[in-house]
């Protein structure tokens, strides 16, 4: 199975630091961000799994971000963090696209747990695509 790699993006820069440093203690490799902005153009570059993307960011939020992610990238799983949650973010959120949504503080087990289960829908996905293209699924046999 290949290795997740996530993408951390969130403009406080010690909650970025550490979480990234606690991901990669458990096998995971990571490429921070610190802004919307910074994380397109990294994902121009980097073969991302899922983005662990943090809602509130001067200039360019979390959902301009998902937008745009979703356009450009749409194999790539989103996955909001946010300590200023509310149920109407979440909604938008999750209607954009998203794959799910962590509150702040949250524990690394769970934010881990959370980016391994966006990378194995991304992996049912890629394979189900994989199969389409390959004819397996589809293979119709016509007789003349």
């Amino acid at each position: 199975m290949e290795k997740l790699k996530v993408m951390l993006v969130d403009d406080e820069e010690r909650y970025l630091l550490t979480t990234a440093k606690l991901m990669e203690k458990k096998g995971i490799d990571v490429v921070t961000a610190q802004s919307g902005v910074q994380a397109l153009e990294l994902l121009k570059t980097h073969d991302v799994h899922v983005v662990i993307l943090d809602i509130k960011m001067p200039g360019m939020d979390g959902f301009k971000t998902l937008r745009a992610i979703k356009t450009l990238y749409p194999p790539v799983e989103v996955i909001f963090l946010t300590g200023h949650a509310t149920m109407d973010s979440a909604v938008e959120g999750l209607q954009f696209g998203a794959f799910d949504y962590v509150m702040k503080p949250a524990d690394i087990d769970v934010i881990v747990t959370k980016a391994y289960e966006a990378f194995e829908k991304r992996q049912r996905l890629e394979d189900k695509i994989r199969g389409l293209t390959s004819g397996t699924e589809t293979d119709v046999h016509l007789e003349k």
